[in-house]
């Protein structure tokens, strides 16, 4: 038995879909265990997980999760975590609380710089402080502001779960898992309940911890190409300070329903509605299945769920969709994220007394696959598609490690092998040979999954305009009811434990403290910019844009339109028409022949938009793309059906872009709350700039409400729309104005060039015709209201216009901001989740953005004040050049092959060279104290010259308008 720094070496394998050697070690003096996944990925990973199922809905693992990072043993400073995102080179830097995990991974390519924080969230999670002032500011805390005041709560995962709870998507998640599993700790909320997260007591909150961040519960991961040995020395001297201790955090199996559950539940919408928009339900089924634990039958599952709901010719999809009975399908298909597996899938924007017909439809299409199976040409769309996705391995900027360790957590967490899941070769065999000798293989797991399967749950989600009012009252009264028990000394105690509270998150850290936190120096920065290799050539009038970089064999192509084609009043289709052009069919095939054809010939084509200003110009880059992608081999299978969805897609289908148009509405309207900085943030930036008003056309607040008119027109004019979709096509569909963008190698490229010179040949040619948009004045200030129990609020303003001259320093003095006085300000003392600051060096706009937001008019305030912050501080040498550190690393960000070309064509189409770059970078390097009390001039001025976005509840923004309304209302749900 091989031994080393005190592990014990259990396995010893390779893992050859990954080309990575895997060895699973167990440390002998704890317990603990560690996958060490070694390989050539210079994207360097760590996680360390504990198992951490909660018996009751306060968020107390999720609240942990957030304490533990604010200060150890080690490093006892308020925020370690925060001075890691200052200055440090990371590549990944968070943690994330499961329903029965919680895990802390980081990564970066720089080897230093990755022990770093793997030494920093080693000593967070083993030796944290957890006061009890980690709780009440993570947590929750009683507020008062004077003896005759009303008491409030105030905490940030109390506000963020406000805002989760606030979101009809993220409620149905949540509320679905918990009527599965009511019998484990699936049954709770580990995030939280807002109502419940006020019982949570300190005592409880320590003792959480000392039962489960311990290492014989922990499970350890490392990943990539740093040395395993220095893995397993650093690992032990943590570790050898506890002993093996037995901790009980098994999730037990669910014992299956004897009949299968419905429940109603309410969801909150704005009890004066506007916009004529009737508020719906949202319905979904949800079965449990098997644990995880045999490969074949959970990648049968995969592709079984991926042929029924991925595609929009998913046969359970397109049933759902057809039966008009809602406007966009809901659930996540199959899901391995619990110890057993589930499936979900249902339909929002039901009418109420059409909940129990969305039921029937589901079990009536499955009993009819299951008795007629599924097409062919589905399930092979399906193989493909996910055979495609595993051998690529594309995690976008997401790191592979992480990705890997979230599939091992799947098996690990429940005592199965962390291999398994990694391993997808002899499962895939395994299902094509199932595939290949029984016909019916995929219509029996059906059949037992999913329609014999009593373990299944439905839930309804109604709207009710007076929940809010209900949950808003209650909490006054919990309140009111606590404050009647206090006597006049408790009061005193609870102001005075605030405002203790207060000093310590404003207090500075000790120098001392903060300087023994692990750093990296300006020398170890890297002083010349990345470059990404680019060839331009004009191949018959067009561009086409080649990088050079290794692919392993994969064809990645963007077809660019360019919208400054299209008139003003067609801009809002961009997206739309990106869509219908892989969704309505061509001329020989309708679109689940053309989605099948898709799925088994390439790997994928997904239309996105790309709007930016240009660089010294008021002009703006627009773009709608066709992303595809392929094996070199499939190389013409992928541009026949370019080819074919942009010369002869079938525009008239009035029922198919129908149901286009309501899935894009939905989706819109479910991503308010969730996304809302970014709501505000587009909005805000319309007002400044071309480019920021074709985004808000296309893709904001004022897209929905062209969706909201446009299904209505579909209705009562169908012709009128139909003759805008083709106008679109016919402004768009020049090969002189189109871009072609390819990332691949040399080798490669050799042989696909003349057949993408074939392909542009094909497309018509006619010189473009750039069209004038002139944006009409928005609101200088503006309070879009939806039914949400927190806010997001925007500041901002173009520096161009009040005098500030680009400089590399911008991006230091941002990452400052961001750690340190708007994350004091809005998060730590005002109880938000985030808060940010963006600027656009190519339009000049900078934004404050606060995200769920308990205030709104104090976070003004704090926006208001940042330039005196810059003025007045005292900036040490330390802060800078963690500052410069900081941003270096947001800038020189790990990127895979395919988003490097795509970094590279949008760089090209702004304006942006590489000397400018290396300039940016230069000053950026060079940035001074004084440098920051030049940008405080500027800011002051936006003080004035700003305006605000701000999304929240009608009553918040009344509040905020007071006597003297200066937010114009729009209303938005």
């Amino acid at each position: 038995m091989t031994l080393s720094h005190g592990f014990e070496l259990q396995r010893d394998e390779e893992i050859a879909e990954t080309n990575t050697r895997a060895r699973l070690w167990r440390h002998v003096q704890t317990g603990a265990e560690l996958l060490s996944l070694e390989n050539s990925d210079e994207n360097k990973v760590f996680g360390i997980t504990f198992r951490t199922p909660p018996a009751d809905s306060t968020g107390i693992a999720h609240i942990m999760e957030h304490s533990v990072l604010g200060g150890s043993r080690k490093y006892q400073v308020k925020e370690p975590f925060v001075e890691l995102l200052k200055g440090s080179l990371y590549t990944f830097l968070n943690a994330m609380t499961y329903p029965e995990k919680t895990v802390y991974p980081v990564a970066s390519t720089n080897a230093q710089d990755f022990y770093n924080l793997v030494d920093v969230y080693l000593d967070a999670v083993l030796h944290p402080l957890i006061t009890p002032h980690h709780l009440e500011q993570e947590g929750w805390h009683y507020e008062l502001d004077g003896p005759d005041a009303p008491l409030t709560y105030k905490g940030v995962v109390f506000n963020e779960m406000k805002g989760v709870y606030s979101s009809p998507d993220s409620l149905l998640y949540r509320l679905s898992q918990q009527i599965l599993f009511p019998e484990n700790s699936y049954g709770y909320d580990s995030g939280g309940k807002p109502e419940a997260i006020p019982d949570l007591t300190y005592a409880q909150f320590k003792a959480f911890h000392e039962t489960f961040y311990h290492p014989s519960n922990a499970l350890i991961f490392f990943y990539g190409d740093d040395d395993p040995e220095t893995r397993l020395r650093l690992l032990d001297g943590y570790l050898r300070d506890f002993e093996a201790q037995q901790v009980d955090a098994a999730v037990p199996v669910h014992p299956p329903f004897d009949a299968p559950q419905r429940v109603t539940a309410p969801y909150s919408v704005n009890a004066d509605q506007h916009n004529g928009q009737t508020p719906k339900a949202l319905v979904q089924m949800n079965w449990v299945l098997p644990e995880y634990d045999d490969p074949a039958l959970a990648m049968a599952l995969d592709i079984l769920s991926y042929a029924l709901v991925s595609t929009p010719a998913s046969p359970l999809r397109k049933a759902l969709i057809d039966s008009g009975l809602g406007e966009d399908t809901t659930g996540y298909g199959l899901m391995a994220y619990t110890r057993q597996m589930t499936f979900s899938v249902g339909l929002k924007g039901v009418a109420a007394e059409n909940a129990a017909r969305v039921e029937a439809l589901i079990v009536e299409t499955l009993r009819t696959l299951a008795d007629e199976g599924l097409e062919p040409e589905m399930v092979e769309a399906a193989v493909n598609s996910i055979e495609f996705s595993l051998r690529e391995n594309n995690t976008g900027s997401y790191p592979r490690g992480i990705a890997l360790l979230t599939r091992a957590l799947n098996t690990w967490l429940h005592g199965r092998d962390p291999l398994m899941p990694l391993r997808y070769e002899a499962p895939l065999t395994a299902v094509k040979a199932s595939l290949a000798a029984d016909p019916a293989y995929l219509q029996n797991l059906l059949r037992v999954h999913l329609l014999d399967n009593p373990h299944r749950a439905s839930l309804i989600l109604e709207p009710d305009p007076e929940l809010a009012q209900r949950q808003e009252t209650a909490e006054k009264e919990r309140l009111a009811a606590a404050r009647a028990a206090l006597e006049p000394a408790d009061l005193q105690a609870i102001m005075h434990n605030a405002a203790a509270l207060r000093r310590r998150q404003e207090a500075p850290d000790d120098p001392a403290a903060l300087a023994a936190l692990p750093r990296l120096t300006l020398a170890d920065l890297d002083k010349e910019s990345k470059t990404i290799p680019l060839a331009l050539s004009e191949p018959l009038d067009s561009r086409v844009l080649y990088h050079d970089l290794f692919t392993n064999g994969i064809l990645y192509l963007d077809v660019g339109l360019n919208l400054r084609a299209l008139p003003q009043r067609l801009l809002p289709y961009a997206r739309l028409f990106g869509q219908a052009l892989l969704e309505m069919g061509t001329e020989t095939e309708d679109f689940v022949r053309l989605s099948q054809r898709i799925g088994s010939k390439t790997g994928g084509i997904e239309p996105s938009t790309f709007t930016a200003a240009v660089r010294a110009s008021d002009d703006a880059a627009t773009w709608l793309f066709l992303r595809g992608k392929s094996t070199v081999a499939q190389t013409p299978d992928l541009l026949a059906i370019l080819r074919d969805v942009l010369l002869t897609a079938r525009l008239d289908n009035r029922e198919r872009f129908r149901q286009i148009v309501l899935e894009a509405k939905a989706g819109k309207e479910g991503g308010l709350i969730p996304g809302g900085h970014m709501v505000v943030n587009t909005r805000l930036r319309a007002r400044y700039n071309l480019a920021g008003w074709a985004a808000e056309q296309m893709g904001g607040v004022e897209n929905l409400f062209f969706l909201r008119r446009l299904a209505e027109q579909i209705e009562q004019d169908w012709p009128s729309v139909l003759a805008d979709l083709e106008a679109v096509r016919r402004h768009l569909l020049t090969r002189q104005a189109m871009i072609f963008n390819v990332t691949l190698d040399a080798g490669n490229w050799a042989a696909v060039a003349p057949q993408l010179h074939g392909f542009i040949a094909a497309l018509p040619a006619a010189p473009p015709a750039w069209q004038p948009w002139t944006p009409r004045q928005a609101p200088a200030n503006e309070g879009l209201t939806i039914p949400a129990q927190v806010n997001y609020v925007a500041k901002g303003a173009n520096l161009y216009d009040l005098g500030y001259q680009l400089h590399g320093s911008m991006a230091v003095i941002l990452k400052y901001l961001r750690t340190t006085w708007l994350w004091e300000k809005i998060r730590v003392q005002g109880g938000a989740y985030g808060a940010m600051v963006a600027f656009d060096k190519h339009s000049g706009v900078l934004s404050y953005l606060s995200y769920r937001d308990p205030n709104l008019l104090q976070t003004v305030a704090n926006y208001d004040q940042t330039a005196a912050f810059l003025r007045d501080n005292a900036l040490s040498a330390d802060e800078l050049t963690k500052s410069i550190i900081g941003a270096i690393g947001a800038i020189d960000g790990y990127q895979l092959p395919d988003a490097k070309g795509y970094t590279s064509m949008v760089r090209h189409l702004v304006g942006e060279t590489d000397a400018a770059r290396q300039q940016y970078r230069d000053e950026l390097l060079a940035t001074t104290a004084a440098d920051f009390r030049a940008l405080a001039g500027v800011l002051e001025r936006l003080n004035a010259a700003g305006s605000v976005a701000a999304l929240g509840s009608a009553e918040a923004i009344r509040r905020a308008n007071g006597d003297a309304p200066w937010l114009e209302v729009t209303p938005v749900m």
